[in-house]
């Protein structure tokens, strides 16, 4: 059995529930969790169970060690130079599927919190991008420095360009230069940022807000946040419009509106 075999079988990603909380935990300290085929395989299935999981409404991407994940396993990728076709085959598998599982965490129903204690870099600079909210310690750090090694950061810019503003996102891309916890959360990167050690509980404070709302309602709201995010003006208010209404006659905003009104709690169909 190769390396690659033997971490297939082992435990590359934690999971843990935490009541309606699921914590997903990188687990590959010794390759500052890099995003070997097989993890990223394990992200990918894992996404396909919690979404079919009404329990879960939050989930929160952690990482063992000192880095967060430091974006492609470049060893593995270098490994297939010696494929028949220089490994071309296998670079576009690893990118596919990649790809593939961050467009998962978009599709999930649940809102996904990256909580950062290390430096992202790359695809995992990606990850945090990708993921619908984001916690970071004030010693985490974020860069996409393919460029340093000839390998321009081309799918983190994907989900990059999509989170911070242009010109930032180019100074990122073809410098390679990390940005501190404090400037991505300017840029908008993060949506907040905690004392080193507090990070996951502030990631855990933030889910459970999330969580209290209506499982319904968010499900419908994060698919329509990004459908409209790739429309012209005209064609968003159209569709939001369409959505909204739909969301209207949902139970769940019935009984919210007529709480706000009446001065209550809310008690909603899912819980």
């Amino acid at each position: 059995m190769n390396a690659h075999a033997r971490e297939a079988s082992s435990t590359i990603l934690l999971r843990e529930n935490h009541d309606d909380v699921a914590l997903l935990t990188l687990n590959r300290p010794s390759a500052r969790n890099a995003l070997s085929e097989e993890l990223i395989a394990a992200l990918s299935s894992t996404f396909d169970a919690i979404g079919a999981e009404p329990s879960v409404r939050t989930v929160i991407i952690a990482a063992n060690g000192p880095a967060f994940c430091a974006g492609h396993d470049l060893k593995q990728l270098t490994m297939r130079r010696a494929d028949p076709d220089g490994g071309k085959a296998y670079f576009r598998h690893v990118m596919t599927s990649c790809s593939a599982m961050m467009q998962k965490i978009v599709r999930l129903p649940q809102p996904v919190i990256a909580c950062v204690s290390g430096v992202a870099t790359a695809a995992g600079c990606q990850l945090v991008a990708t993921c619908d909210l984001a916690v970071a310690s004030t010693e985490a750090r974020f860069a996409t420095p393919g460029v340093d090694i000839g390998l321009f950061c081309s799918t983190p810019m994907v989900a990059l360009t999509r989170n911070i503003p242009r010109k930032n996102a180019m100074h990122m891309l073809l410098t390679g230069e990390p940005v501190s916890a404090d400037e991505a959360l300017r840029l908008g990167l993060v949506n907040k940022v905690a004392a080193p050690g507090t990070e996951l509980d502030a990631a855990f404070a933030l889910a459970r807000v999330v969580a209290s709302k209506s499982r319904a309602t968010v499900k419908v709201g994060k698919e329509a946040f990004y459908r409209q995010a790739e429309m012209g003006l005209a064609e968003a208010y159209a569709y939001a419009s369409q959505v909204m209404t739909e969301n209207m006659m949902m139970r769940d905003a019935e009984e919210g509106i007529c709480a706000f009104i009446e001065k209550r709690t809310p008690k909603w169909e899912d819980r």
